[in-house]
C-alpha cells in the first residue's frame, strides 16, 4: 500500500462478545447458520488486522444469527447489551472503531426504544438490521414505525443477511452463508422495492452487503415484476432507479465477478469497503485487501481506498475519523 493512500472506512464488521455467544448456543445456535465453530472477537486483536491491513476504521455490528432468539424480554436486554458493550469499544479507541447497533426486531416497542437509545445516548453511527427475524421480512407493515423513525432520524441502515426459515430444506445441510445469505438479501431487498418502504422512505442511507447478494443479476427480473404487479397506488420509481440509490460493500469473493456485475447495476459512488471480519478469518480479509489493492479503480479514482473512503465519510458524517 503507498504510503499516502487513505486507510479503509470498512462498514462490514463484527464483534462477538463471550455473553452474546453463551445466550445464542442457549437458544440453539451452537453452530450458527451451519458455520463450523463460533469466532473469538478481541478489540486488540481486530485492531492489529486492521493495522496489517490499512483500515483506519471499522464500523462494528452484530452478525447473524442477531439477537433476537424467540422472546422479545430477552431479546430488549440482548440489544441494550450489545450496544453498550460495542459502544465502550468505540469510547476505548476513539477514531478506529464506530458502531451499528442492534434492535430487537420484529419487536416494533422495543426497536423503537433503542433507536433513541443508541442515537441519543450511545451516538451509534446506525442500526443493523437482519433480512429476516423469524419469517418476518424487512417490508413487512408491522415495521412501518421503525422505518418512519428512522428516516425521520436520516439513519444509516446496514443490512445483513441471516438464514432464511426454510433453510432445513433449502440449504441441502450446507453452511447458510454460502448460498441462503445471497438470497436472502435479494429477498429483503425486493420486499422493501414491493412494499414501496424504500420509495417512501428517502431520507434513509441503506447499505446492501456482499456486492448485493444476487440482486445485480436479478435487478432486471425484479425489475419487470415490479411494473407488472405492484398495485396502482404504490406506484412510483422502478426497481433499477431505486436500487441505484443505495450503497453496497464489498464483504466476501468481489473479485473476479461480483463486483463487475455490482457496476453494471449502480454507480462507482455507491461502493463501500466491508471485511467481514471476524467471521471471515483475518488471512482472508488480508487476500482480500490485497486483491482490491491490486486491482484497477473505475474512472478517475486512484485506488479502491481512495474511492471507497470517500463514499463512506460522506454517508456517515457521525463517525470519528
Amino acid at each position: 500500500m503507498p504510503s499516502e493512500a487513505p486507510g479503509f472506512l470498512d462498514v462490514h464488521a463484527h464483534f462477538v462478545a463471550d455473553s452474546y455467544v453463551r445466550q445464542a448456543r442457549e437458544a440453539g445456535h451452537e453452530l450458527p447458520d451451519g458455520v463450523p465453530a463460533w469466532p473469538s472477537w478481541s478489540a486488540k486483536a481486530h485492531l492489529e488486522l486492521m493495522d496489517r491491513c490499512g483500515i483506519e476504521t471499522s464500523m462494528l455490528s452484530v452478525s447473524s444469527p442477531g439477537i433476537h432468539f424467540g422472546d422479545d424480554t430477552a431479546a430488549r436486554r440482548l440489544a441494550r447489551e450489545v450496544n453498550e458493550a460495542g459502544a465502550e469499544t468505540v469510547r476505548e479507541n476513539p477514531g478506529r472503531f464506530g458502531l451499528f447497533a442492534s434492535l430487537s426486531l420484529p419487536d416494533v416497542d422495543g426497536a423503537l426504544a433503542e433507536i433513541a437509545y443508541a442515537f441519543d445516548t450511545l451516538a451509534a453511527d446506525g442500526v443493523v438490521l437482519e433480512t429476516n427475524t423469524h419469517g418476518t421480512y424487512l417490508g413487512n407493515p408491522r415495521l412501518e414505525p421503525v422505518w418512519a423513525e428512522l428516516d425521520r432520524r436520516g439513519a444509516v441502515v446496514f443490512l445483513h443477511p441471516t438464514s432464511p426459515v426454510c433453510w432445513e430444506q433449502s440449504a441441502l445441510g450446507r453452511p447458510r452463508p454460502m448460498v441462503e445469505f445471497v438470497f436472502d438479501t435479494a429477498r429483503t431487498v425486493t420486499d422493501l422495492l414491493m412494499s414501496g418502504t424504500l420509495d417512501r422512505y428517502r431520507d434513509l442511507t441503506v447499505i446492501v452487503p456482499h456486492c448485493g447478494g444476487a440482486l445485480p443479476v436479478l435487478a432486471d427480473r425484479i425489475d419487470g415484476f415490479m411494473r407488472m404487479f405492484m398495485p396502482q397506488d404504490q406506484e412510483g420509481p422502478g426497481a433499477l432507479d431505486q436500487l441505484g440509490r443505495l450503497y453496497y460493500d464489498l464483504a466476501g469473493p468481489a473479485l473476479p465477478r461480483q463486483l463487475p456485475a455490482l457496476l453494471s447495476l449502480v454507480g462507482a459512488d455507491r461502493i463501500l469497503y466491508g471485511s467481514d471480519h471476524c467471521w471471515t478469518p483475518a488471512a482472508g480479509v488480508e487476500a482480500h485487501v490485497a486483491g482490491l489493492d491490486a486491482a484497477p479503480a473505475p474512472g478517475a479514482a486512484a485506488s479502491w481506498r481512495a474511492l471507497t473512503t470517500e463514499n463512506a465519510r460522506r454517508i456517515l458524517p457521525r463517525a470519528n475519523f
